[in-house]
């Protein structure tokens, strides 16, 4: 940007497909929003639309966008990878091709209305770069509102607290204001010098890139989200950030934060409501920039949005959208905004008004002061408008339409206003006609669009019913009127009706009912679609007969709802229905059938669509079967290493919980165990194998019933622990670490029991008494699995009436959220907190303790074992 100072960039590539042209606006638009650079926002747009859709479409190659920031204004740079282009001459002059043509109009737009640009050439790339100065602001109000009812103004609490919050460059918080304290409960002492993101509960939006940390570092930044409050609950807040430097050039950003339904005391006035661009579009029409994103699916829609956009790109009063007729003779009113209500539709005025250029709709008009020429415009007679600029919408040299912005003063447009009206408008009029083409056209459009998106949408689940569910509702309505697919277990089974869709729910059940009185279609490998003619003759038959019943009861007036919903069955099948092969690994799993309703028939690129849907949707539905019955192995394994059930121990309350890591993991490396020795005594045991998954899994079954065998067989808790050890060892390779903490329990008839434990390694058990106490109840020694002679020794513990013990693995203790750590000292506090519950509430609280210490899902598995004594109930 010459001698500019670059403040920020930010750079991204897109793919040489339509939708990449919606994708890249949506890029430079937030790029440009969150620098603070709205007064230049729209010019960039439609700059960066027109230079991308050159390369995308007509170079056929992948664009990289490049913005640029700087105190005066912004610069984009967008370079394709067309590898043979020619470089020209310094002599040559550069061609801008008609206004009317798609093609080499983005260098026309740059010229009309960038402050400066130019073309740089490599021997593989074009580079085109646009800069856009910032407008000079003139001394004064920024924005204001009007005057309202005191009842329209926006509702605060008694006094408006805006808590002020400085966060220096490492991010620790640097000051807190008297309101920041009253809000949210922390003292300014509390805060001093902690990281701010500690206290921030930032929105995980699907597909929002910007984090907290990276609001802090932009210019300016506004929006909401969540500040932990003293008690622990989320305060929603609106924010709005200024980066700032002091007089040594450190950074730091200024955070303004009111309640988020008090808002309107910091939220920046929008001047007109705009969409935001998403990425999900619905068509891939470069145009779409002027209206928005998503388009209206509507062509009215898509007009009304045409008039308001081009009302607040000239900050107008009035804007009004004609349609010319068929013989071009006339204008029809469309859409309008702004003016009386009786202009608003299908008022008709003549192409040409007059004689010369300004009496004509085929050419651009500035009228400066309509008083001065009455009837110049006669859609504005009355209206109060006095200035106006008109532009026509031409395809292909045919006028197609007309566009107008008009304001209540006179003197407000200019050559200039018109010259961006008419390219808008030169937007709108293939975005029109795009929208006129019907169906077929925007199929073929976006047929690439909608298989990837098919793709991913297919690969995105492994499980068969909603593979099946999604099958069906990619193809209708987009494909087929409806849709029903067969699945095949096995060569040796008869095709199977598993799912029916209709776009009319109402006709589910009675297309169902028909599909299941007449035979399947046969499984035929054959590549292609075929026709399949039961439907549309078992519908025929059965309507036939409902009516002739109908008419022998002589009362065709008062059809039941059985006879209704025959005859609108048969009328959605009668039109054409064809069998698409669902084959996956040289294998016919299925059938996709489509349908169309009487008279309907399917267009050759549908069918072409279709199958190539069928192939991808075959893989994906052998891959959720494949994947069904490998979990279901798994899973049936997995149970089969949890104990049977827990037993009843007189005088004990014991309740246990067990999370496994993994998707589809019942267990994992942590187990647990409790069950009965002899003589009124009772084992328990929870412990970590090294790692997590089906290989730790192996060695917790070898623990678990190693256990109870030994401990059965009479031998003490370290005899027990110290034959676990040598099995453990004797596995070899296959041995793993084992911490395991093992007790065993006699309950006392004075309503006490007694524990003598062994802890190997683990997590040391944690005694609550009444008082709310909390003390270790074990000493530690070593881990099982590292060495041959161990030498362990049983600690004996009272349990009185209202103690609690509580045994956990090491997924509790090391629970994480960043740096953060829960620790032994964090869940020793969580279980202070519970004294005189029962042990499934203990239980509980700790398991809840664990989850909100974290956003993210655990890592590593979790057991909790809880056991208390109750206190004896008075007589």
């Amino acid at each position: 940007m010459g001698s500019a100072v670059i403040t920020a960039r930010a750079a991204a590539t897109f793919e040489p497909v339509g939708r990449s042209v919606a994708t890249a606006r949506a890029f430079v638009r937030d790029t440009l929003q969150g620098w603070g650079y709205n007064d230049v926002v729209d010019d960039a747009v439609v700059l960066t639309s027109e230079l991308v859709t050159n390369a995308v479409i007509h170079a056929g190659t992948a664009a990289d966008v490049l913005c640029l920031r700087s105190a005066e204004g912004v610069r984009v740079e967008v370079a394709d990878h067309y590898p043979e282009r020619e470089v020209p001459l310094q002599s040559s002059r550069i061609d801008f091709g008609s206004p009317d043509r798609e093609n080499g109009r983005g260098l026309l737009l740059c010229a009309a209305l960038a402050s400066r640009w130019g073309v740089e050439y490599s021997p593989t790339r074009k580079h085109v770069w646009f800069q856009l100065d910032l407008p000079d602001r003139p001394v004064g109000i920024r924005s204001a509102g009007p005057v309202l009812p005191t009842s329209l103004l926006p509702v605060t609490d008694q006094r408006v607290r805006v808590a002020v919050v400085q966060i220096d460059s490492t991010g620790a918080i640097s000051a807190w204001n008297e309101d920041a304290a009253h809000v949210f409960g922390h003292t300014a002492e509390q805060v001093a010098g902690k990281q701010f993101t500690d206290f921030v509960a930032w929105p995980h939006t699907p597909g929002t890139s910007t984090g907290i940390a990276d609001a802090l570092q932009l210019s300016r930044w506004e929006g909401s989200y969540g500040i932990r409050g003293a008690d622990g609950r989320t305060i929603a807040v609106y924010a709005s950030h200024l980066r700032v430097r002091d007089n040594d050039g450190d950074p730091s950003t200024v955070c303004l934060l009111v309640r988020d339904d008090e808002r309107a005391v910091l939220q920046s006035p929008v001047r007109a409501p705009v969409s935001d661009v998403s990425s999900d579009n619905r068509t891939a029409d470069p145009f779409e920039v002027f209206i928005g994103s998503p388009a209206p699916d509507d062509l009215d829609g898509l007009l009304q949005r045409t008039v308001e956009r081009a009302r607040d790109m000239l900050d107008a009063d009035a804007a009004f959208l004609l349609l010319a007729t068929d013989d071009e003779t006339e204008l029809e009113v469309r859409a309008t905004t702004g003016l009386p209500s009786a202009r608003q539709r299908f008022a008709r005025v003549p192409v040409e008004a007059g004689t010369g250029r300004y009496g004509s709709a085929r050419m651009p008009a500035v009228h400066e002061d309509l008083t001065a020429v009455p009837g110049a415009v006669p859609l504005l007679a009355d209206t109060g408008m006095r200035s106006v600029v008109t532009v026509p919408l031409k395809v292909e040299g045919r006028l197609t339409g007309s566009l107008g912005v008009a304001a209540e003063n006179a003197g407000r447009y200019s050559n200039e206003e018109a010259l961006r009206l008419q390219f808008a408008a030169d937007r709108i009029a293939l975005a029109v006609e795009s929208a006129r083409l019907g169906e077929l056209e925007r199929l073929r459009r976006g047929s690439l669009s909608f298989l990837v998106e098919a793709s991913d949408l297919l690969a995105g689940t492994l499980d068969r019913d909603q593979t099946l569910a999604l099958m069906a509702q990619m193809t209708v309505p987009t494909l087929a009127t409806w849709c029903a697919v067969y699945t095949i277990a096995d060569q040796s089974s008869d095709p199977y009706l598993s799912y029916v869709l209709h776009e009319d729910e109402d006709l589910i059940d009675g297309l169902k009912a028909l599909l299941s009185k007449i035979s399947p279609p046969d499984p035929v490998p054959t590549p292609g679609a075929r026709v399949w003619s039961a439907p549309a003759e078992a519908g025929h038959r059965a309507a036939v007969s409902t009516s002739t019943r109908t008419l022998a009861a002589d009362a065709p007036l008062s059809m039941s709802t059985a006879t209704r919903t025959t005859l609108a069955t048969a009328q959605a099948v009668g039109g054409e229905t064809v069998v698409l092969p669902l084959v996956a690994r040289n294998r016919v799993i299925g059938m996709l059938t489509l349908g169309k309703p009487s008279d309907d028939h399917f267009r050759q690129e549908i069918l072409e669509l279709a199958e190539d849907l069928s192939r991808r949707a075959a893989l994906a539905l052998d891959n959720a079967r494949l994947y069904s019955e490998r979990m279901a192995i798994s899973q049936s394994l997995q149970r089969s290493l949890l104990p049977p059930g827990l037993p009843d121990v007189p005088n004990v309350e014991i309740e246990v919980i067990y999370r496994a890591a993994g998707e589809g993991n019942e267990v994992g490396g942590d187990f647990y165990d409790v069950f009965p020795i002899s003589d009124g005594a009772y084992g328990f045991a929870i412990g970590d194998v090294c790692g997590t998954g089906p290989e730790a899994a192996a060695v917790t079954g070898l623990a678990r019933h190693a256990l109870r065998l030994l401990a059965r067989e009479g031998f003490g808790g370290p005899a027990v622990l110290e034959r676990l050890n040598a099995a453990i060892l004797d596995e070899g390779a296959r041995s793993r670490f084992l911490t395991l903490l093992y007790g065993e329990l006699w309950p006392r008839e004075d309503g006490s029991a007694l524990l003598k434990v062994v802890c190997a390694g683990h997590p040391l058990p944690l005694r609550l008494r009444q008082d709310g106490s909390v003390v270790p109840a074990a000493e530690p020694q070593p881990l099982l699995g590292v060495i041959d002679d161990l030498e362990l020794y049983a600690e004996e513990v009272v349990l009185d009436p209202g103690d609690v013990l509580l045994c956990v693995t090491d997924g509790i203790t090391e629970r994480r959220e960043g740096s953060r750590m829960l620790g032994d000292d964090g869940l020793a506090e969580v279980l202070s907190t519970c004294t005189g519950l029962t042990a499934g509430a203990v239980a509980g609280r700790i398991l809840r303790a664990v989850e909100r210490f974290a956003a993210e899902p655990a890592s590593d598995d979790m057991a909790i074992l809880a056991m208390r004594i109750p206190e004896p109930q008075p007589q």
